[in-house]
């Protein structure tokens, strides 16, 4: 579904690479981590498979359409959950999801229904016509889930979904993500809960300065790495416990 060929991004100004000749390939129906400490540069690599921003150097396609031949076609095939909350925090969460929707080209009762039937999928019918700046975060997490979807995409990038939310809220939204995941979507997946990563995920990578560490599937990683019981310790034994703290 992703081909991912020797990858690289420089920031204007930066002095080093954000992403370094990464090579990776995420097959269809997969539900793939890409996982690594703050500034790993997870997110860079997230926008520029999502088109939002241009590659240095090297190539990538999804589900064969390119991005320098096929940019609108490629737009239509995925969703994108962001790592900040992207609704409008005057409208309600129905106005916000009627929004996003017409965005894809979707309208009348077929945008309606479809709203209506995610809303009460993830808890949230008795607030559609509630302003958003009155939710909470998991509230606003999920609308923000809701308005990737509407469009049924064949590819979905999550940044950090469930940070910051309650314990139900993730619950909710991991659970609904699997169904998705079910029905036929690919899931592209950040995260720092790397106890999430490890039971949610089928394939996983570890990035660390821009680079491709390791890939495999959680349980195999955990196996393969000495002294390692879980997920955390791999991820720990290779990116070090030195702090990534950066602005």
């Amino acid at each position: 579904m992703i081909n991912i060929e020797q990858i690289s991004k420089k920031y204007k100004g930066a002095e080093n690479y954000s992403v370094s000749n990464l090579d990776l390939f995420i097959t269809e129906k997969e539900i793939f981590g890409l996982l690594g400490p703050n500034g790993a540069g997870k997110t860079t690599l997230i926008s520029i498979l999502c088109s939002l921003i241009k590659p240095t150097s090297g190539s990538f396609s999804i589900d064969g359409l390119t991005y320098q031949k096929n940019k609108n076609q490629l737009k239509q095939l995925i969703g994108i959950v962001p790592q900040e909350y992207a609704l409008y925090p005057s409208l309600t969460a129905f106005e916000n999801l009627k929004y996003f929707g017409s965005m894809y080209g979707l309208k009348g009762k077929y945008l309606d229904t479809k709203i209506n039937n995610a809303l009460e999928h993830l808890g949230l019918a008795a607030f559609a016509h509630k302003k958003i700046d009155t939710f909470s975060g998991g509230m606003k997490r999920r609308v923000n889930l809701i308005a990737s979807i509407l469009h049924n995409p064949k590819v979905l990038f999550l940044d950090e979904p469930t940070v910051g939310v309650d314990v139900q809220s993730k619950n909710v939204i991991i659970e609904f993500l699997k169904q998705l995941n079910n029905n036929g979507t690919t899931i592209i997946y950040t995260s720092h809960h790397l106890n999430e990563a490890e039971t949610f995920c089928t394939r996983v990578a570890i990035i660390d300065h821009g680079k491709l560490i390791i890939k495999g599937e959680p349980k195999e990683l955990v196996k393969d790495s000495e002294g390692s019981h879980n997920l955390e310790d791999v991820f720990i034994s290779l990116t070090g416990k030195a702090l990534r703290d950066h602005a």
